[in-house]
Formats: structure tokens, C-alpha cells, sequence
């Protein structure tokens, strides 16, 4: 790569770091809200716990976009930084309507997020260091575990809630798309210890993000 695309490439990656963790987000698409959702009332210990759960998804969606930024950075392919960056604006729709559905329900995003943002940018550089299939393969294992942090949100949501439960669905069944056009792409299985290692840190996020 020469040293023009290169910072190019770097402007590009900046500017999408500050749109990301500054500025509102924004959807290319509608919320997928029920249709026939009047905006049922929760109660205040309802509201609370999806505003917690919601932030916590917030929190997700926009480590997600920092790893697809850090990873299309180095990518070696032309084809896998499309496929990343196109996962990446998926992603930007998934961040908008958690955010909207934050601001619905009173709560704010978590104030940690520029750290999230910073962590997950790096750790998906790195990761994409190590080639186009084994960063495929990361993206893959991420959305297997995205998959399943949203199957535990959908069970902890209030019942009363249907907008924020429409939106985790929509945002579950993309999820999957992401990580099965990953593997027919090219991924590879990651080994053991670093799915290992990929669930715990997860589980640092989402249990700080929750309060905070």
C-alpha cells in the first residue's frame, strides 16, 4: 500500500472513530418497531432494566464497528475491507436504534464508550494482522457470541417491552448474516483459548457497561 492510501486510509479511520463515538447516530434504515406498539407503559423497575440492557447493546454495537474499522484498516484484501465495512454501516443501524430506544426509555449510553471504542479498534487491527482468514474467522466468532449475549437480553426484557425487543431481533438475525457471509468468505475456526479469551473480555464490557 502505498504511503498515499495509507493516510488516506488513516483520515478515513479517524473520521469514522469521531462520527462513531461523537456524533448522533445515524440509520439508513427505520427502526424496526412493532407495528401495532402503542408505546406500552413500564413501570419505573421495567424502564430500568431494558434502559440497562439497552446500554449495554449500545455499548456492543459500537465495539462491533470499532473491531470491523480496526480489522478493514489493515485488511490485505480489497474484498475483505468491503466485506468488514460493509458489516461496519449494518452495525451503524444497530447503534442508531439502541440509541433511539435509549432516549425513549430516559437513559444515556454508557460513559465508558470511547474506551470501548478505542480497546476494540485496536483489538481488531491486531487481530487483522494476522491475515484476512483469521480475521474473518474473528468476525465469525464475535457474532456466534453476539448471538448469544442478544438470546440472553431477549430473555431478560421485560415483557411489556416490544420496542426494544423488536429491535434486538432484527439486530440478532443481521448478526448471523454477518457471521455466515465471514465464513463462507474465507474465516477460520479461531483455537480454544482465544474464544476464550474473546468471551471474558466481553463480559468486562457488558458488565461495566450495565451500570455505567
Amino acid at each position: 500500500m502505498g504511503s498515499g492510501r495509507t493516510l488516506d486510509s488513516f483520515v478515513a479511520a479517524v473520521d469514522r472513530a469521531l462520527r462513531s463515538v461523537f456524533a448522533p447516530a445515524q440509520a439508513s434504515r427505520p427502526a424496526p418497531f412493532p407495528v401495532s406498539d402503542r408505546q406500552a407503559s413500564l413501570s419505573e423497575t421495567e424502564r430500568r432494566a431494558s434502559a440497562a440492557l439497552m446500554r449495554v447493546n449500545h455499548s456492543g454495537e459500537l465495539a462491533a464497528q470499532a473491531l470491523y474499522h480496526g480489522q478493514a484498516l489493515v485488511a490485505r484484501s480489497a474484498a475483505t475491507r468491503q466485506l468488514l465495512l460493509a458489516a461496519a454501516r449494518s452495525e451503524s443501524d444497530h447503534l442508531a436504534w439502541c440509541e433511539t430506544r435509549l432516549q425513549e426509555l430516559g437513559a444515556r449510553p454508557s460513559v465508558l464508550n470511547p474506551l470501548w471504542y478505542v480497546g476494540s479498534f485496536a483489538i481488531g487491527a491486531a487481530t487483522a494482522l494476522m491475515g484476512d482468514r483469521a480475521s474473518l474467522g474473528f468476525v465469525a466468532e464475535t457474532e456466534r457470541q453476539v448471538e448469544g449475549h442478544l438470546d440472553q437480553h431477549l430473555g431478560r426484557l421485560p415483557a411489556a417491552d416490544l420496542r426494544s425487543r423488536a429491535i434486538l431481533q432484527v439486530m440478532r438475525a443481521e448478526e448471523i448474516s454477518h457471521g455466515a457471509t465471514a465464513t463462507a468468505a474465507g474465516g477460520v475456526r479461531l483455537p480454544a483459548p482465544v474464544r476464550a479469551l474473546m468471551r471474558r473480555t466481553a463480559r468486562v464490557m457488558t458488565g461495566t457497561a450495565y451500570w455505567f
